[in-house]
């Protein structure tokens, strides 16, 4: 099978989805919300996993690590703005808040990503929907709707009050395991760890981390995609970008 459908049958199946606060819980009545994770195979610019850049020679000791999706396939981030109120500064979905015109999450999904990102929502094939996570912080209960490209159309910052930058991110560059950490925020005597993925530089070498690096971590986890990395590894999330 292709990675859309193996994200079908796993859509299918169903799956699990613990999500450890990052952060203690904010003061806004619960808000319905709901995110696009979107992915696609139509970026001209395939993978470069840190690894094959590391290690320059052969090694049969230490070949770098085989891919286990295609090397052009991506998910669609954004930076959210740094002058946000919650999560300022963060790797994220396109999404948010459900609106009184929205017929439910997956109208909800699609309608942000066009406004954030400018993406065309007629090219997206919707494959379903994830549990619903509570995000304590923001006091958000969000609905993940996932998603295939199958026709492309442009993508920029569009709204720079919500979206900083947008972009694809190819999904090998993700799995390799010199791109994993656990992401480490301190909030005085509490700590708080959560999966991390550190992109590349060309991409800004953000870190993806919180409710986005766990949503992630657990569909690569579930589909088989995942390549054994060093949980050890930590990564310092800066507390600007927690609140």
């Amino acid at each position: 099978m292709g990675p859309k459908e193996e994200l079908e049958a796993l859509l299918a199946r169903g799956i699990d989805l613990s999500v450890e606060p990052q952060g203690p819980e904010g003061d806004r009545p619960v808000r319905q919300s709901a995110v696009l994770i979107l992915f696609g195979q139509l970026d001209p610019i395939e993978a470069e996993p840190l690894s094959t850049k590391v290690i320059t020679l052969p090694d049969p000791d230490n070949p770098p690590p085989a891919l286990t999706v295609p090397a052009d396939l991506d998910v669609l981030l954004l930076q959210r703005a740094a002058r946000m109120r919650h999560h300022p500064g963060q790797i994220a979905f396109p999404g948010g808040g459900l609106e009184p015109q929205d017929d439910g999450p997956i109208d909800a999904a699609l309608r942000e990503a066009e406004e954030e990102t400018g993406l065309d929502p007629s090219g997206v094939e919707v494959l379903g929907t994830l549990p619903q996570v509570p995000i304590p912080v923001s006091n958000n209960l969000v609905t993940p709707v996932v998603g295939w490209w199958s026709r492309p159309s442009e993508i920029a910052a569009v709204d720079k009050t919500e979206a900083a930058s947008v972009f694809r991110v190819p999904v090998a560059e993700m799995l390799d395991p010199l791109a994993r950490a656990t992401g480490v925020v301190r909030r005085g005597d509490v700590t708080h760890r959560s999966h991390a993925f550190e992109l590349s530089p060309r991409l800004g070498g953000h870190i993806v981390w919180g409710f986005t690096g766990i949503l992630l971590a657990t569909l690569y986890d579930e589909l088989g995609w995942t390549i054994p990395w060093n949980p050890r590894r930590e990564l310092e999330i800066p507390i600007s970008q927690v609140g």
